[in-house]
């Protein structure tokens, strides 16, 4: 049963016809002699992929493309033209058309160039699936998770959305996903039509922590206003109020902060009036509090108040299942951004991204699918749109003068260099415990240099040994 739709736009009824007897049993096709009869369906019934006519009686094909972007956005578009025209083939791709064909038609040809653009809209359909339904569960922000480390993670959250008021301590890695996590419990819960404020506490300077959390009165101290200001603790009020890198509080401000979690209560700076407000406090941090506490820099009744309920994110490293789903969604994502359309990622592309350490977690993960996308004129992100120099550790030159003492010397009876090639790259597999990203860290070459080399080799990167023949 035909699963895609294709409107086929063009004067000559040979042609609408002829597609048609081809593709009839794949997809569902209907078929327009003018662009404003197709418009004017486009509006109630829209389609996955239009075959487009340049030359229309009614309209110019430029005239027409315009109309239909600005009735589905969405929509891709292929363009037939009698004529391979430089500047009209610039012109409709800058207007975002999925692609070209030349007439006289040639049915294997289009039957190609079809099956490729309806997989690019499969992947995304697919995504968007995701994307909705993450969406629907954490509005307003998605949160993509199959493996079972984050899923417990996600349960967690389910349960303590169901309470306004217990505080919620996250902690993780930078780059795990704290905010999105705490946005997810803010919108589950039965306050998530009250406000979400959040505090990045390493960003205020220590001296305006206290006012800017708590508020002040007019006159207070120079420079306030006449008007004195709410805190973004009142600010909270009835919803939910998050501390970013919680640990990074002053001790003094961790008192007054306490006070606040015992009971609601808090005095602007300046005042001598209590005020009592409800919130829920969500703090997270990607410091051992443990340690902090040990050091006397953080308190530890604070601890107890904030991690009433205490979260634990994972990794990306431990999330191994999750690497490909993520790349995707933010694939999807970021190619709305930069105004490109890609088909997916390559074999080669996902191999690199489950074998990556990944020390930034899903923040580095998308600054990279964001890069490959800038960079990449195909529509497949490829190895090599990932494999950019600023990724690795820069090479380090030797510091001396070549000599002895950064390189040894020729020996009389000449050396193996295969051999010796093959043994510092088992040696580098060895030292990075078979992770190739770190290998080739130690060698100073690129992932796709090191992946070639040992493959040429027969280096087994599992274990660092020779494969055999």
């Amino acid at each position: 049963m035909p699963t895609f739709t294709l409107y086929i736009i063009d004067d000559e009824p040979s042609i609408r016809r002829g597609i048609t007897l081809g593709f009839q049993n794949d997809y569902t096709i209907f078929s327009f002699g003018t662009a404003k009869e197709a418009i004017d369906e486009l509006k109630q019934n829209p389609p996955d992929l239009i075959l487009l006519d340049i030359g229309l009686p009614d309209m110019n094909g430029i005239e027409a493309l315009k109309r239909i972007r600005s009735t589905n956005s969405e929509v891709l578009v292929i363009i037939l033209t009698a004529y391979e025209d430089a500047q009209t083939i610039i012109s409709v791709m800058k207007l975002g058309v999925y692609d070209y064909v030349v007439k006289p038609l040639q049915i294997d040809s289009l039957s190609i160039t079809i099956k490729n653009a309806l997989d690019s809209i499969r992947m995304r359909k697919k995504i968007q699936e995701l994307q909705y339904k993450y969406l629907n569960e954490h509005m307003p922000y998605s949160f993509i998770g199959q493996d079972s480390s984050i899923q417990h993670v996600m349960q967690a959250v389910k349960k303590v959305s169901k309470s306004t008021d217990t505080p919620v301590l996250i902690l993780g890695e930078s780059g795990t996903g704290k905010e999105l996590i705490a946005c997810a419990i803010h919108y589950q819960s039965m306050n998530f039509n009250k406000p979400f404020i959040t505090v990045n506490c390493a960003a205020i300077p220590s001296e305006l922590v206290e006012s800017e959390l708590f508020g002040y009165e007019k006159g207070a101290f120079t420079g306030a206003t006449s008007t004195g200001k709410k805190g973004l603790i009142e600010q909270s009020d009835g919803g939910t109020l998050f501390l970013d890198e919680v640990a990074d509080l002053k001790l003094d401000c961790q008192a007054k902060l306490l006070r606040f979690l015992e009971n609601g209560e808090f005095y602007k700076v300046g005042s001598t009036e209590k005020r009592v407000i409800n919130s829920r406090v969500i703090s997270a941090t990607n410091k051992d509090l443990d340690v902090l506490i040990e050091k006397g820099l953080f308190r530890q009744d604070l601890f107890f108040r904030l991690a009433v309920f205490c979260l634990k994110l994972p990794s990306l490293n431990r999330r191994p299942n999750d690497i490909i789903p993520l790349s995707e969604y933010f694939l999807t994502e970021l190619s709305k951004k930069h105004h490109k359309l890609f088909k997916g990622i390559s074999k080669d592309a996902q191999g690199f991204l489950k074998d990556y350490h990944w020390k930034g977690n899903i923040r580095e993960l998308r600054n990279i699918i964001e890069r490959a996308v800038i960079v990449s004129e195909g529509d497949l992100i490829t190895l090599e749109n990932l494999t950019i120099d600023h990724i690795y550790t820069p090479k380090i030159p030797c510091t001396k003068e070549p000599s002895t003492e950064c390189f040894p010397p020729l020996p009389e009876q000449g050396i193996d260099l295969e051999a010796l090639e093959t043994h510092y790259l088992k040696e580098a597999l060895q030292k990075s415990d078979g992770n190739m990203v770190e290998a080739a860290k130690l060698l100073n070459m690129s992932y796709y240099t090191f992946r070639y080399r040992i493959k040429k080799k027969g280096v087994d990167h599992r274990f660092g040994h020779c494969l055999e023949p």
